[in-house]
């Protein structure tokens, strides 16, 4: 198996509502999304997939949380935004994206194609990741 990892960046801000500290206060980070993607086969070029085609899914996914208080954010569903709740908020949205593109690429290429997981990080030193799999 190839794994292809995208990274990205965006800005938004949050407070973590019912937390005992100062993440309940209004504030902001640089978020960073590193997303992992899994693929068996090359194609033709060699190539497991085109990172171009999953940079434009992920953009399209951060674009509507970037610059905006996450708190208020109706992709978040009125769900605390915890790091927790980005991951699998981006997760979900990616899985719902690629799976749209897969249906239309020629050959059936990406029909093997899966998000492994999903990483978000709120600093250098703290950041949660994301994936389907059980720890069992």
């Amino acid at each position: 198996m190839f794994e292809l990892t995208i990274r990205r960046r965006f800005s938004a801000a949050h407070q973590i509502e019912g937390y005992p500290g100062n993440c309940s206060n209004l504030h902001g980070h640089n978020w960073l999304v590193e997303v992992r993607v899994g693929v068996n086969t090359l194609d033709e070029l060699g190539m497991a997939f085109d990172f171009r085609k999953i940079k434009e899914i992920l953009d399209t996914v951060l674009n509507k949380l970037d610059h905006t208080n996450l708190n208020e954010n109706p992709l978040l569903n009125g769900k605390n935004p915890t790091a927790e709740m980005l991951a699998i908020t981006i997760y979900t949205e990616l899985k719902e994206n690629l799976t749209r593109l897969m249906e239309t690429e020629p050959n059936g290429k990406s029909t093997d194609m899966q998000i492994l997981s999903v990483d978000v990080w709120e600093s250098d030193n703290a950041g949660v990741r994301y994936s389907e799999r059980d720890i069992n």
